[in-house]
């Protein structure tokens, strides 16, 4: 399973590590949330969710200031001998002498954070559930066009990093080329990444790799995406049906969520990206409740009953 480092948490919630004694590298957090150890603290260990980041806020500290000193150690024990991740303070407060001693003792990382106690914890599930999203790597081309991500998907050599390059240069932003590493934050949002070897690089063939960020600028290329539509392109076969109205929309699925798909039949000729670019429009209109093919349908059964009069 893969997990976040502390070391990690700590850069990236700007924590203060008053423990640097204890590697930081070694704790892995495999759990994206949170908890606040009050119960604990009263002496409940009943269910108790060891594994997640563990934050003290103003009022737990409220309690342990009027604990009795041995009963106050007694729990700090009980609390670090769990084996949890780390302990967070928040709102600025220090960890006093037995906390310290104990986390030592324990090789528990404590760490302390200016946040208030909400802000904190909102803010440190909302990474970790980004970043221990279950997450799977196909191959396809990731696209931000008009500000829906776009994820072109077909076999090899068919055409999906030249019609990518054609959106760049028509002001689009590439996401990722080739791999596209897809994570599921939410039961109805998927994020698009690159992997770090292939970052806003492109492969053409007969030309080599390219590097998007270098040629057309910082605004031609963005780290991540929320993927809104699926285009697959194939090769046009003369005797398979295509939709030609879109009166219902084809799905098709990652990690159990479903995303809007169109098949795109490819011949000599076909302009891709203005293709993609009237595709992603449209799913806008969609979305905003305007839909062209109930239009259309709407209009002819208007036709077809004033002809019946």
């Amino acid at each position: 399973m893969h997990g976040v480092t502390i070391a990690e948490l700590i850069d990236k919630m700007h924590l203060r590590n008053v423990t640097p004694e204890i590697d930081a590298e070694k704790t892995v957090l495999t759990h994206p949330d949170v908890n606040r150890p009050a119960l604990q603290l009263a002496g409940f260990f009943d269910h108790f969710d060891n594994e997640r980041v563990q934050i003290i806020g103003y009022v737990e500290q409220a309690y342990i200031n009027q604990m009795d000193h041995d009963v106050k150690v007694n729990r700090y024990d009980q609390l670090l001998a769990s084996k949890v991740p780390c302990i967070v303070y928040s709102r600025g407060q220090m960890p006093d002498e037995d906390m310290m001693e104990l986390c030592n003792h324990y090789g528990v990382p404590c760490m302390v954070s200016e946040a208030t106690t909400s802000d904190l914890m909102a803010e440190v599930i909302r990474w970790l559930k980004v970043k221990l999203a279950p997450c799977i790597s196909i191959h396809g081309v990731l696209v931000d066009v008009f500000g829906e991500g776009v994820l072109i998907m077909g076999e090899s050599g068919i055409g999906k990093s030249e019609a990518a390059l054609e959106l760049i240069k028509r002001g689009h932003r590439l996401v990722t080329d080739d791999v596209v590493e897809i994570r599921k934050v939410s039961d109805d949002t998927l994020i698009g990444s690159a992997p770090d070897i292939t970052r806003h690089l492109i492969e053409l063939r007969g030309i080599g790799i390219i590097d998007v960020k270098a040629l057309f600028g910082v605004e031609s290329v963005k780290d991540t995406q929320q993927i809104d539509m699926v285009i697959k392109l194939e090769e046009w076969d003369r005797d398979k049906e295509y939709d030609r109205l879109g009166l219902e929309d084809q799905y098709t699925e990652f990690l159990g969520n479903k995303v809007v798909c169109h098949n795109i039949p490819i011949r000599p000729g076909r302009n891709l990206a203005i293709i993609v670019e009237s595709a992603s429009v449209n799913y806008r209109q969609k979305k905003m409740g305007y839909n062209a093919a109930q239009e259309l349908y709407r209009r002819v059964q208007e036709n077809l009953s004033k002809k019946e009069f």
